[in-house]
């Protein structure tokens, strides 16, 4: 009778566990460790996102503000230089200081009354003036009569707070030339700025203060 070797038989054994575990451990089974591309991707994405949220958040209003105080003048006085070719007549523009601008605010050639808000943001923050004071015809007319209701041109900033200087001159011109000297403007609200400029030929445009 043949007796079988312990020792063999348990080697046996433990390679038949080990062909079994190398089996059932094949590239389908196990998965490696790592993000895939696609995972990292959705991962940048939810930052940039995230941080450009943040940064709009943090924003100072008042950058914001000066832009639209600066884009609307840009257009009065571009306006204002076309008016004062076709007719003419010389025209300048000046800052003035918070009492001289409540002065200014009232009614201009038929022009309504300013509003209690409207005075009482006048007697708070600067505003500026056209000299001579410039109208504009609006579409409707005066009670009572055919003829055309006339509208003083803005004098007052949209936005309380807003300083306003012209750069190495008490003014600017504005007029009847078609060539201007070259000016600049500077604009403060808080502690944002912006600069208005012209090359005497070209519109006004818009630059970061220096």
């Amino acid at each position: 009778m043949q007796t079988s070797d312990p020792g063999s038989s348990q080697g046996n054994g433990l390679a038949g566990m080990a062909c079994g575990l190398a089996h059932r451990s094949g590239p389908g089974r196990v998965r490696q460790a790592g993000f895939t591309l696609l995972e990292l991707l959705i991962v940048i994405a939810v930052i940039a996102v995230a941080s450009g949220l943040t940064i709009l958040a943090l924003r100072d209003p008042a950058g914001q503000q000066l832009e639209q105080e600066a884009a609307r003048l840009a257009a009065l006085l571009d306006a204002a230089r076309l008016e004062s070719r076709i007719s003419g007549q010389a025209l300048t523009w000046r800052p003035l200081p918070a009492l001289q601008a409540a002065q200014t605010a009232g009614p201009s050639g038929g022009g309504t009354a300013p509003t209690p808000a409207q005075s009482s943001l006048s007697t708070h923050s600067p505003g500026f003036q056209f000299d001579p004071p410039m109208a504009v015809m609006s579409g409707a007319t005066r009670p009572g009569t055919d003829a055309p209701s006339v509208q003083a041109w803005p004098t007052q900033w949209l936005h309380p707070g807003v300083q306003a200087e012209v750069i190495g001159a008490p003014r600017l011109v504005l007029g009847p030339e078609p060539l201007i000297p070259p000016q600049r403007l500077r604009l403060q609200l808080g502690q944002q700025q912006r600069v208005l400029a012209t090359d005497g030929l070209g519109p006004f445009r818009i630059e970061e203060a220096r």
